[in-house]
């Protein structure tokens, strides 16, 4: 996909996945004084804002690190403020209505609330005829757990050795519907993927920000895309 930037009109290669983990919320409200719930609700905001700029550009698939099966340690009433936040966004009626955006969900629905995961069904069904983007937000998500999963199903399927191959294991994944992500972006200053699409992402190209996640823009996402440019992506050829 190519589209035209308004800074020099010169067409540039547009990833047809990007993959953000969103980080930095508490840190953003902490430098201000602020609860963290106030880091989580701009960054809740700002994903609003990025999903909307990635489907007017041409993005096919966004997926977003929302919350980790590592999250749950955290402080409960930071849990809480958390899932009210989703319950309020996925009540919101003017989410990506009208904008031809597919809303999709990742993850191990079983632990969160009941009265989210029915939101989350009548999100997703909601959505169900948008032929644009593929917005997924990964919701009690972690790599590993999922491709132990994966490996449970494959067990349970009888299936035999010699018949398991990567194709196999892709199909068995939350990602079965995805293609992997060609950029991956984590905001905030850290440098790891903390179990962030393990599988997925064995080709895809990294961008790191020192920016928090809550203060990215639509230019910080420009940067990442023009240095996705920059790459040179063989896949181990030549």
């Amino acid at each position: 996909m190519f589209f035209k930037t308004k800074e020099n009109d010169v067409p540039r290669n547009i990833p047809g996945h990007i993959a953000i983990i969103m980080d930095g919320n508490g840190r953003w409200a902490k430098k201000r004084g602020l609860p963290r719930s106030f880091g989580h609700s701009a960054g809740a905001k700002k994903f609003k804002e990025i999903a909307r700029y990635c489907n007017k550009i041409g993005v096919k698939y966004l997926t977003v690190y929302a919350f980790s099966t590592e999250n749950w340690k955290r402080p409960k009433e930071e849990i809480d403020g958390i899932m009210n936040l989703l319950r309020d966004y996925l009540k919101d009626s003017t989410n990506f209505k009208g904008e031809n955006i597919k809303l999709r969900f990742i993850g191990d629905r079983a632990p969160l609330p009941e009265d989210v995961r029915i939101l989350m069904e009548n999100s997703e069904r909601e959505s169900d005829d948008a032929t644009g983007m593929t917005a997924c937000l990964a919701l009690n998500y972690g790599g590993r757990d999922e491709i132990t999963k994966a490996v449970q199903k494959i067990i349970s399927e009888g299936i035999n050795e010699q018949d398991i191959t990567e194709e196999l294991i892709s199909s068995k994944l939350y990602t079965v519907d995805y293609p992997d992500p060609d950029l991956i972006i984590r905001p905030s200053g850290e440098y790891r993927l903390s179990n962030f699409l393990t599988w997925q992402s064995a080709y895809s190209e990294f961008y790191f920000d020192k920016v928090l996640w809550p203060d990215f823009t639509t230019k910080d996402l420009d940067r990442a895309i023009d240095e996705f440019n920059r790459r040179n992506r063989r896949f181990g050829g030549v």
